[in-house]
């Protein structure tokens, strides 16, 4: 079994998620008392979410790339960056590490690819939905059609990921108008939901939804599951 890095606390609300998933897909996989081998940079999410805030993308990548080197010193074979957003760094956090980095973009392209979609439904922070480091290589990689919420539905999406999600808070009156928001999606022609920020897993599941769900979480656990393993 190869040593996964992952750069996690952004937030760890979800960075529990995987760490749980991780070990319960080694168990699955080999069973007895096996689980994950793993070297985790946990950051304070503060500073970054106050840097994001003020488009200081530099100090966000700085912080990425110095998690990035701890995990490789550490003895990580592979690294995933444990949130959709931070993956706008995802080339200059590549560019510092000789390990590879397994890219969100790869692991929603396999949940697409099972669920048989070609016209995703993206929701997440402002970031992830409105610039083009996901959606972009979602198309020109492998063909599939984006769209977001209109500039209503993503404001509330963004404002309720960091003021509740992130701090735990799972409302149902939040669950409502994601549920609203995903439906006006659906009517767009959106074929299934990537739940592009890996907290909204959290709050959103299969059985609010007409369609089929992509958990960014999960996505991304099984594509790192079958590079350690292989």
């Amino acid at each position: 079994m190869k040593t996964l890095g992952i750069l996690g606390g952004m937030s760890w609300e979800s960075t529990i998620s995987y760490y749980k998933l991780l070990n319960e897909g080694v168990r699955e996989k080999l069973g007895g008392l096996h689980s994950c081998r793993m070297v985790m940079h946990s950051v304070d999410f503060a500073p970054f979410a106050e840097q994001m805030g003020k488009s200081d993308w530099e100090s966000v990548i700085a912080g990425l790339i110095k998690g990035a080197k701890s995990v490789e010193a550490g003895g990580a074979d592979a690294l995933i960056i444990a949130t959709n957003t931070m993956h706008k760094a995802a080339p200059e956090v590549q560019a510092v590490v000789d390990i590879p980095l397994l890219h969100m973009a790869d692991a929603i392209a396999g949940g697409a690819g099972k669920v048989g979609a070609s016209k995703l439904g993206l929701l997440g922070t402002a970031f992830t939905m409105e610039q083009d480091f996901l959606s972009c290589p979602l198309k020109e990689k492998y063909g599939l059609d984006v769209i977001v919420p209109d500039s209503g539905g993503r404001s509330m999406v963004h404002r309720t990921i960091f003021d509740e999600l992130c701090c735990g808070k799972i409302l149902d009156q939040t669950r409502e108008g994601y549920v609203q928001i995903i439906e006006e999606m659906v009517a767009h022609g959106a074929e299934a939901i990537v739940l592009g920020c890996t907290e909204i897993g959290l709050l959103v599941k299969p059985g609010d939804v007409s369609i089929p769900l992509i958990d960014t979480v999960e996505a991304h656990v099984e594509l790192a599951l079958d590079y350690v393993l292989k």
